[in-house]
């Protein structure tokens, strides 16, 4: 069984500041940390990878120094690391980004299942974990909160999804991409043995060159179909307070109404 898991390098602050020329997040400087979401897919792989046997990849796009959260994923569990790093994949939209990952999967070869976290703390959009699944052309099981059944001879695999009315429970062939809630596990925290292997691995970043059918105008800033044209901050919300006074607070309450018929907000 091997399956693959897609994390992302995310700012652990929200003190962030956007780059004016590019519109893009300057990420150079604030420290960086495996986004939450995919520290539970990390977990599930390494769950699968327990009870099926096999190996788990994990796989990452960004700067240099995310090769650090690709070393903490192998602490936790992960067998091996993939690192797309060059200035080429820089500023990549959600398409790129999903394109990058699937053409890096498909130089990894066999695999039974990739999982991601539903979504990034940063972006917020939800759409790479779909869009490798679209790139690849497989099933995609998203929003699972509980994997029931997997059988990777027979090519199965059976997930209970949450969505809005509730849960549903769905069955797949695989290869399948999975993206998952925190619903579905707590994540372990890396082992001493594990920090000894990571800070021992040797991880040879991958540029475009190193994937083979890569189109190169499909990278980065340059290739996003996505474009910020403008980035501003909103207007404060400016506004007066009027402290109403009164012998009783049925009487204040009594003017309170008053004053939001008058003013037409009830």
């Amino acid at each position: 069984m091997h399956a693959i898991v897609c994390i992302k390098s995310v700012p652990d602050t929200t003190e962030v500041r956007i780059d004016p020329e590019t519109n893009t997040l300057m990420r150079g400087e604030v420290e960086s940390v495996i986004n939450p979401f995919d520290t539970y897919a990390i977990e599930e792989a390494i769950r699968l990878k327990e009870a099926h046997g096999g190996k788990v990849t994990v796989i990452t796009m960004g700067p240099p120094k995310a090769e650090k959260e690709l070393k903490e994923a192998v602490a936790m569990g992960c067998d091996e690391a993939v690192f797309l790093c060059g200035r080429e994949f820089a500023g990549a939209d959600t398409w790129c980004t999903a394109y990058a990952l699937a053409q890096a999967i498909r130089k990894i070869g066999d695999y039974d299942v990739i999982l991601c976290g539903r979504q990034a703390v940063d972006g917020d959009t939800g759409q790479v974990g779909p869009g490798i699944a679209n790139q690849l052309g497989i099933p995609q099981l998203t929003y699972v909160s509980k994997l029931r059944a997997m059988d990777p001879e027979a090519g199965t695999i059976e997930v209970e999804r949450l969505v809005e009315e509730g849960r549903e429970i769905v069955a797949s062939r695989l290869p399948a991409l999975l993206t998952v809630v925190k619903d579905i596990n707590q994540p372990r925290y890396p082992t001493f043995r594990g920090i000894r292997a990571a800070r021992r691995m040797e991880i040879t970043p991958w540029g475009p060159d190193d994937l083979p059918g890569t189109d190169p105008a499909l990278l980065g800033l340059e290739g996003s179909p996505t474009k910020v044209v403008r980035i501003f901050a909103p207007p404060k919300r400016e506004g007066t307070v009027e402290i109403i006074d009164g012998d009783s607070v049925d009487g204040m309450a009594d003017v309170l109404s008053d004053r939001l018929l008058q003013d037409k907000v009830i």
